[in-house]
């Protein structure tokens, strides 16, 4: 491999903890670019970063670069570290300068984007992202990225949808959706936020394909045989229409309801409710509803979770949800088992019954 095509790994994986919300780069291509001679400098920098000693690795890479200063390297390495330290319009600041002094490598763009999504500046975060992939169509890692900002941009639409029109079911079930699909990780235990490095793709020829050589065989003598008329089959009874299983739709309701609590959404919560729901202790559905909506109200932030969710339906428009909730509120966290009875009205899932237990 030539000088010019190496990879430079600035750091292994490092920003996990940070909780950026997209895949920052921490090590990339030096396209057509010399390695600097006196690497040991920046080698020793990245392990004071890797340490968590960010204003050493700093100071390092600053000491580096006054006698390097045009060294791509080194000031990728630092627009890292600042990132890190939460310094992030001198972070920008770099990636930006990087950008124009070597427009061809796609990597700088990608970690502005990070940034920018992590100050919800979406729409700056796309433009960055789409030059970085005309920059290198392949590069995998910008596209990831970017599938996730129109996934955060979906969010925001659907927030101000339901800004609008709090009991837009529909809006509520996409962005309950949207919501899950962001905050999955790929893998079990693995982080949301990845740092990977860019892999390389290497053009390979396409293989030639393989001709099988025909098998010589002997025709086998017609040998004359007694034919008999097939039985006659009973004509198959015709084969009901494959509908779509209710419970991913119960699913996608539970989630909205879930979202509509967390975010305080009142009258958005309620309307999960059938009209005829079964109050606990007797209660009157003013009372009820009165009651919810002051619980729900209070300060401070509701975190509400599903975990283990198992749904049945009996095929007459009625569906039963057990599953572990978790709340948590600014004064009372708890995880307890739960049973929701849904029933179908108008073509909509609704809640029946609710009651802690198995």
């Amino acid at each position: 491999m030539s000088l010019s095509r190496r990879i430079a790994c600035t750091l292994s994986p490092i920003l996990n903890r940070l909780g950026y919300p997209l895949s920052i780069v921490v090590c990339f291509m030096l396209a057509a670019l010399a390695l600097p001679a006196r690497a040991d400098e920046l080698q020793d920098a990245s392990r004071l970063l890797k340490q968590g000693q960010q204003a050493e690795a700093l100071e390092k890479t600053d000491q580096y670069l006054s006698g390097h200063p045009k060294d791509a390297q080194g000031r990728f390495l630092k627009g890292l570290i600042l990132t890190e330290m939460h310094r992030n319009p001198e972070a920008i600041a770099v990636f930006t300068k990087l950008t124009e002094d070597y427009p061809q490598l796609p990597e700088p763009y990608n970690n502005l984007a990070v940034i920018y999504a992590q100050q919800k500046q979406y729409d700056k975060a796309r433009q960055a992202l789409e030059t970085a992939i005309r920059t290198n169509p392949s590069y995998a890692t910008a596209r990831e990225n970017l599938g996730d900002i129109y996934a955060r941009m979906a969010s925001q639409a659907y927030d101000k949808a339901l800004q609008i029109d709090s009991s837009n079911t529909s809006a509520q079930t996409k962005l309950a959706l949207i919501r899950e699909l962001m905050s999955t990780p790929t893998r079990p235990g693995q982080p949301v936020v990845k740092t990977p490095g860019i892999a390389v793709a290497v053009a390979t020829p396409p293989a030639k394909p393989v001709r099988s050589a025909p098998i010589a065989t002997k025709p086998a003598s017609p040998k004359p045989t007694e034919t008999k008329p097939a039985a006659a089959k009973p004509a198959a009874a015709p084969t009901a229409e494959a509908k779509p299983a209710p419970d991913a739709k119960v699913d996608r309701v539970l989630a909205a309801w879930a979202q509509a609590w967390s975010r305080k959404n009142v009258k958005a919560y309620l309307a999960f409710y059938a009209r005829d729901f079964k109050t606990p202790r007797g209660m009157s559905r003013a009372a009820w509803e009165k009651e919810r909506a002051m619980r729900i109200n209070k300060p401070g932030q509701i975190q509400v979770g599903i975990e283990h969710l198992r749904i049945t339906t009996d095929g007459a428009g009625r569906a039963v949800a057990k599953f572990r909730q978790h709340y948590r509120s600014a004064s009372f966290k708890t995880s307890s088992n739960k049973v929701i009875v849904l029933a179908k009205h108008e073509g909509k899932w609704l809640i029946q019954q609710e009651r802690v237990g198995k």
